[in-house]
């Protein structure tokens, strides 16, 4: 079992920066993979970064590449997400999700149902 608490969301401007986190219980936070996902009103949720169980693969959506950065440090059992030159499309509830096996293979992990644990979001909301 591993339980996720996303932190650090708020409202910002256009243009502007946050940095989520995403603290994982658990002694074996290396294992899994992790992944963010955002859900705007009325959408469906979305893929937006992934990381590997060591930090050696990553892979984002084509929407947020170059703005967003996904980072983990598995001493401290966090995942982050970096977020700059927040656009208001960016609005939406984000989520950290994790994942067994830790290794990100195919296109398998952009989808929701490939994560086995969620946490319960952070908003996030970008004003223009």
């Amino acid at each position: 079992q591993v339980q996720l608490v996303e932190s650090g969301g708020g409202l910002v401007q256009a243009g502007g920066s946050l940095r989520l986190s995403c603290a994982a219980s658990g002694r074996t936070f290396s294992s899994y993979a992790m992944g963010w996902f955002r859900q705007a009103p009325g959408k469906e949720r979305e893929f937006v970064a992934a990381i590997s169980g060591s930090g050696g693969r990553i892979y984002y959506a084509d929407s947020v590449k170059g703005r967003l950065t996904i980072s983990r440090d598995n001493a401290k059992n966090t995942v982050y997400l970096q977020m700059n030159t927040l656009k208001p499309e960016d609005t939406a509830l984000y989520y950290c999700a994790a994942k067994l096996p830790n290794f990100l293979s195919g296109s398998n992990f952009r989808q929701v149902g490939e994560y086995d644990y969620w946490g319960q979001g952070t908003q996030v909301t970008v004003s223009s």
